[in-house]
């Protein structure tokens, strides 16, 4: 099969423009870089040339390679010698008026064959595709910035795009070494539709002064394994760049979650657009700079000192139990471990002794340690026994209705001045601490499974919630090796409220027949370097679980957009909950 596309036109060499003629030069293709002012076609060789050396450098091509790559780039500042393509890449300034103008003319000097892309972020492809009088051989090519290392490219056809063109292009990406996915024509296609939704909320959230900067974006790199926070990669990507994409989208959606926040406005209007001016949600060394100034974080604020805590007391006989438990016994506290029954404590510490025994194997520790650790677990059948510990954690059933029996019960049995905890994900930490006479004395201690690796602990206090007990795990979480983030007792704390109306987008998504579950998972995999697709990790969380979580989120702020998706309904409803019951978005049972 005949290589497609030889002879490739890049319009427009900036950063994006001149990674894309790079890497179709060196795929092989004559490339003809366009930039239609003179002095910024010479200054594109010079920028071209220049990275090209870093790559030599570098070690990633060689200086003949290099040498070969650079012959085959012509540079003109005349859109008329784009005629000589066989396809057309368009990276001008992201403005729907100049974009239709450049297609317009491409239209008008390119042979009727050739084939039309913009590189688009945000922008309808449809209309810019009406300018010309080949709608069929127009699409969307957007490729991931740095180009050289991100392998993702979105294929955007629109109503009319002609399916094999849509093939040959993807067939192009490929033969770059991309990968490809298949995307319609909305606003943010695939990968910036579901990123800014949840950028924006993230925004909001900090806005509110709901949690700080800091906590927001520790919570999803450490409760979610992302890359990076929410906030730190608005400022990399820009905050006047972001505010374009979200008003594109909303002007499409009319959703009031895609409506930018206002805090977006305001940074933008003050020229506080992140890292390239040196200051947006976090202030940096200069412009341009990764690194944070000196002093930019806020002091931590001056705290009463916490309840001290030597025991502890762990309600439920699961896997988050015996794993919170275990956390707390490698760390040197006693732990009382309670289920239901002596039965259920002592195969709850069973698990809990098998885990230690996979961690010896690892090599994370060693025999005297882990007998150490073991030797502090106390199972018992019996809620009397924690009458005396200095902090319990519920690690119970996900039914407000059971949690707020239990605590209850513990209100009676443990001993004045104790701290209560729920570790909740979803739920009303409140309405815990109602159902005891010390609603001062309860707090929420949310820990990630598996509890023994996962690094975050979100606390939430409540209205009622006092200032020492706030104080005590804090420190407690400190001791332990948990990174601690504060925030206040609303549905979904801080992870889950912006996790979860992402995952919810990607399931409308897919119902609307926008893209499939592959191409979706794929995309945001490897254009954000997310660990899991949001397919993926539904089928791992599990389908009910998930909508659970939404069905209370939406609950709460009663926004339509956090309703969720019929599709997931329909699937719980059915019995496919993910890959606990083999099957869910995938079908696990074959694989």
């Amino acid at each position: 099969m005949d290589r497609p596309f030889p002879t490739v036109a890049v319009v427009g060499l900036g950063t994006m423009g001149a990674g894309i003629a790079v890497a179709a030069a060196r795929s092989g293709r004559r490339v003809v870089g366009i930039e239609l002012d003179g002095a910024a076609a010479e200054a594109a060789r010079t920028r071209i040339e220049e990275s090209t050396a870093r790559a030599v450098a570098r070690e990633r091509i060689t200086a003949e390679e290099r040498t070969a790559l650079l012959g085959r780039i012509a540079y003109t500042d005349r859109l008329a010698d784009a005629a000589a393509a066989d396809l057309v890449v368009e990276e001008v300034p992201e403005d729907l008026e100049l974009k239709r103008e450049v297609f317009a003319e491409l239209d008008r000097v390119c042979p009727p064959g050739t084939v039309l892309a913009t590189g688009t972020t945000a922008l309808s492809v449809t209309r810019i595709a009406s300018a010309t009088a080949r709608p069929e051989r127009v699409l969307g090519l957007h490729f991931f910035n740095p180009v050289h290392s991100m392998k993702l490219v979105e294929v955007v056809r629109t109503v009319l795009t002609s399916p094999q063109v849509a093939e040959e292009v993807a067939e192009f990406a490929r033969d770059l070494g991309k990968t490809p996915v298949a995307a319609g024509d909305r606003a943010g296609f695939i990968v910036n539709g579901l990123l800014f939704a949840y950028l924006n909320q993230a925004a909001a959230m900090y806005e509110s002064r709901y949690a700080t900067r800091e906590d927001i974006d520790a919570a999803m790199r450490l409760g979610c394994g992302l890359p990076m926070g929410p906030l730190a990669l608005l400022d990399l990507i820009g905050i006047d760049t972001a505010r374009t994409v979200l008003e594109a989208m909303y002007a499409q959606s009319h959703d009031r979650l895609h409506a930018p926040a206002p805090i977006l406005g305001q940074l933008a209007a003050a020229g506080l657009l992140g890292r390239k001016t040196g200051r947006g949600f976090y202030t940096y060394e200069a412009p341009g700079s990764s690194h944070l100034a000196a002093g930019s974080s806020p002091a931590a604020a001056a705290r009463v000192p916490g309840r001290g805590v030597r025991s502890v007391g762990v309600c439920g006989s699961g896997t988050m139990a015996t794993g919170i438990a275990e956390v707390f016994a490698k760390a040197g506290y006693d732990v009382v471990l309670v289920a239901r029954s002596q039965e259920k404590a002592d195969r709850a510490k069973a698990a809990l002794a098998r885990s230690l025994d996979r961690s010896v194997a690892k090599g994370r520790l060693d025999e005297a340690a882990r007998d150490a650790a073991l030797g502090r677990v106390v199972p018992t059948g019996l809620l009397t026994d924690l009458d005396a510990v200095d902090l319990v954690l519920e690690a119970v059933a996900e039914d407000l209705a059971v949690k707020r029996e239990l605590f209850a019960s513990l209100d009676k049995i443990c001993r004045p001045g104790a701290v209560l905890a729920t570790t909740t994900s979803s739920l009303p930490v409140v309405e815990c601490a109602t159902a005891t006479s010390r609603p001062q004395d309860v707090v929420g201690m949310h820990f990630f499974n598996p509890a023994p690796a996962m690094k975050l602990v979100e606390v939430v206090s409540t209205v009622l919630t006092a200032d020492d007990v706030t104080a005590t795990v804090l420190e407690v979480c400190g001791k332990v090796r948990k990174h601690a983030v504060e925030c206040g007792d609303r549905a979904g704390f801080i992870v889950n409220a912006l996790l979860f109306p992402y995952l919810n987008d990607a399931v409308r998504m897919l119902e609307e027949h926008y893209a499939t579950v592959d191409d979706i998972d794929t995309a945001m995999k490897l254009g954000c370097g997310y660990p899991m697709g949001p397919f993926e990790l539904l089928d791992v969380v599990g389908l009910d679980v998930s909508l659970t979580i939404e069905k209370v989120l939406h609950q709460e702020f009663r926004e339509p957009g956090l309703a969720p998706a019929p599709l997931l309904e329909h699937l719980v409803a059915a019995g496919c909950l993910g890959r606990k019951t083999g099957r869910g978005f995938r079908d696990h049972a074959r694989r």
